[in-house]
């Protein structure tokens, strides 16, 4: 039998020095912008009974999720989203809290992304929940505190915007099954436009299908909304492009310019999203550093009916993009070497808790002799050794 005692499984890897500092850097940063504007932090399990992720309003393919079994062989899954935890707890545990609840979480998910195309397994996710309010004034909440999370990080996001009921309201229109509906729905967000006009060329040419098929496209500014009033007459369809509009009239006042975008063909992971949708890129990056929007009816699942809305962040992601840029602030070398001489080992350390309390970051040696503690500044480039006998004898390495 092959050994694998020696690599991480396919999607995952180790996280090392500067990739550890970095992350719990990003996520600091997200945490302080989360809790400045009211959320509070939560952390859900990071293994859920499958029938949390099961429930077709769910949306999460059966493929994509690892599971296992517990001691009484129930089935069960490692997180892999963040959002339905979230909902069921705030319907179990939260039900008498004030609305609207405001959360946030730090956590890892886990997906099997099937040929992983890119996308790791295992992501470090950090994110908002808006629970048990709707309209425009909540919406902006979340998209502005999003834009205010990336902000803080990098100086060269784009936000694009687009809303589901649009989307939605042309797939009712077409004669297609639920998988085939699931098809398109991948198509699109893997965009695979050849696969998608194959696809459509199948079925009869209306003004739904001509649409969907002009969806990639639909991607600019303010003119796009036109554009696509003008693809469809159906009210279903045009009530969300005019929300949208409110919308983005509202963000333009931001400042955001050009990094302020509409995409009409933006189609999220996940389906469970029922209103505004949003995504966000930094340079760096093909895939998206966060993903976001209004999802009125997930709560359903849970039998606790409310609106709610939020995002997630690719923690990841966005740390090695500004680990790339050296915008992460390195561990600096330690200032001093303490090393206790045999019999002055508990000086030693004392000495070490002297020094640190005065603001200098210093090492306290483990070895057996000077000469070994010596070498080993030298190779680290540690300038100072403190040998710590009846007196303290400071030494300074060139």
């Amino acid at each position: 039998m092959k050994n694998y005692s020696k690599i991480t499984p396919e999607g995952t890897k180790d996280f090392l020095f500067e990739e550890c500092l970095s992350t719990r850097t990003v996520s600091y940063i997200l945490g302080e912008v989360f809790s400045q504007r009211g959320f509070h932090e939560v952390l859900t399990p990071g293994v859920e009974f499958y029938d949390v992720f099961s429930n077709p309003a769910a949306q999460i393919p059966q493929e994509n999720m690892f599971k296992l079994s517990d001691s009484k062989g129930r089935l069960m899954v490692v997180r892999p989203d963040s959002t339905l935890p979230i909902a069921r707890m705030t319907a179990t545990r939260l039900q008498n809290e004030v609305l609207p609840i405001r959360l946030y979480y730090n956590q890892r998910v886990y997906r099997n992304n099937r040929g992983l195309t890119g996308r790791s397994n295992e992501v470090m996710q950090t994110g908002i929940e808006l629970l048990g309010i709707s309209g425009k004034r909540a919406d902006l909440e979340i998209i502005t505190t999003a834009i205010e999370a990336l902000t803080r990080c990098v100086p060269d996001f784009r936000i694009e915007l687009g809303h589901a009921g649009f989307f939605k309201a042309l797939l009712n229109k077409l004669p297609v099954s639920d998988n085939e509906r699931e098809d398109i729905h991948s198509f699109i967000e893997a965009k695979n436009y050849s696969a998608l006009n194959s696809f459509l060329d199948t079925l009869e040419q209306t003004k739904a299908v001509a649409a969907i098929r002009r969806l990639p496209r639909l991607f600019g500014g303010e003119e796009v909304l036109n554009e696509a009033s003008e693809l469809c007459d159906d009210k279903d369809a045009l009530r969300p492009l005019e929300y949208l509009k409110e919308i983005y009239d509202c963000l333009t006042k931001f400042g955001l310019g050009e990094r302020l975008m509409i995409d009409l063909g933006l189609a999220q992971r996940n389906d469970y999203y029922s209103d505004i949708v949003f995504s966000g890129y930094v340079e760096g990056s093909g895939e998206p550093v966060l993903i976001g929007g209004r999802y009125d009816k997930l709560l359903d699942i849970f039998d606790s009916p409310m609106p709610a809305s939020g995002f997630g962040i690719n923690v990841d992601t966005l740390a090695k993009v500004m680990l790339s840029r050296g915008q992460i602030k390195m561990k600096p070398l330690p200032d001093v070497l303490v090393h206790g001489d045999d019999s002055f080992e508990v000086k030693s350390i004392k000495h070490y808790q002297a020094l640190t309390q005065s603001g200098l970051i210093c090492e306290n040696s483990v070895f057996s002799t000077r000469d070994e503690a010596i070498a080993y500044a030298k190779k680290k480039g540690i300038a100072r050794i403190d040998f710590v006998n009846e007196e303290v004898e400071t030494v300074l390495l060139n």
